[in-house]
C-alpha cells in the first residue's frame, strides 16, 4: 500500500474542469486554487495522469488562438453585423447595421515585434566597421587652470 494522503485527482471530472479553466485563461497557480492543492500537487498530476496534462495544454492552447486571432483582427481591422435600436414614436425600431473597427497601430507593432523580431524589435544590431582616428594639437602657451589660488595670491 502507497504511503501519504489518498490524491485529490478524480480522472471523471479534473481533465474537463482544467480544460475548461484554461480556456478562460487560468494559470497553474489558479487550477491549483480552483481545486485546492499546491501547485507542485497540479505539476505532479501532470507528470502522472497524461490526460489531465493533455488537457491543460488543448486549454491554454485553444485560449491563446483565439487571443492571436483577435489581436490580428484588430491589427487590419474588421467589421461585424450589430442591430441599432431607436425609438420610433414610442416604438422600438430595429435597424441592423454593420460596425467598422478600424485599423489598430498598436496591435500591428505588437504583432509585428513579436513575429518578425529581426525587423521590428526596438533595439537594431548595426554592425559597422572602418577605422577612426583622433589627433590633438597641445598648446604649451595654455595652461589648465585647478580653481585653486595660486601662490601669489596667498
Amino acid at each position: 500500500m502507497p504511503a501519504g494522503r489518498p490524491t485529490k485527482y478524480d480522472k471523471d471530472i479534473h481533465p474537463e474542469q482544467a480544460f475548461k479553466l484554461c480556456l478562460l485563461g487560468s494559470t497553474d497557480m489558479q487550477l491549483a486554487d480552483f481545486f485546492g492543492v499546491e501547485e507542485k500537487t497540479i505539476n505532479n498530476w501532470k507528470e502522472k495522469h497524461p490526460e489531465f496534462l493533455q488537457s491543460i495544454k488543448a486549454g491554454k492552447e485553444e485560449a491563446d488562438a483565439k487571443v492571436a486571432q483577435s489581436l490580428y483582427n484588430r491589427a487590419l481591422g474588421y467589421s461585424h453585423p450589430e442591430d441599432k435600436i431607436f425609438n420610433a414614436n414610442g416604438e422600438p425600431m430595429v435597424v441592423p447595421t454593420t460596425k467598422y473597427y478600424p485599423p489598430d497601430a498598436t496591435s500591428a507593432i505588437f504583432w509585428l515585434k513579436n513575429r518578425q523580431k529581426a525587423n521590428w524589435r526596438d533595439k537594431q544590431e548595426i554592425e559597422q566597421s572602418g577605422k577612426v582616428s583622433h589627433e590633438h594639437e597641445f598648446i604649451e602657451s595654455i595652461k589648465p587652470t585647478t580653481g585653486l589660488p595660486s601662490e601669489r595670491d596667498s
